[in-house]
């Protein structure tokens, strides 16, 4: 996504992602950037996943925020448009 002069790069991961430990989480995160990089994408990357209260979450700079609580996951989903192999 490139919203307001900025890339991001949104990628969606399974709800059960809610239960990781916030270290896992942010782990998680780093080792997507490192992915998105090698792969040549440019931008942050922001991991989303369906809470299990039906809101969606997410792991971004603070300053996006509301950008993202605004958005909904098939908001999310009609925006994907390259697939990120990681392993």
């Amino acid at each position: 996504m490139h919203e307001q002069g900025v890339d991001m790069i949104v990628v969606p991961l399974d709800d059960d992602f809610d239960l990781k430990l916030d270290t896992e989480k942010r782990q998680t995160a780093d080792a997507l950037q490192m992915y998105a990089t090698a792969a040549g994408l440019r931008g942050t990357v922001v991991p989303v996943w369906m809470k299990r209260n039906g809101r969606m979450s997410f792991i971004a700079p603070r300053l996006w925020h509301s950008f993202f609580a605004s958005l909904s996951m098939t908001a999310v989903q009609a925006n994907l448009n390259r697939e990120l192999i990681c392993g």
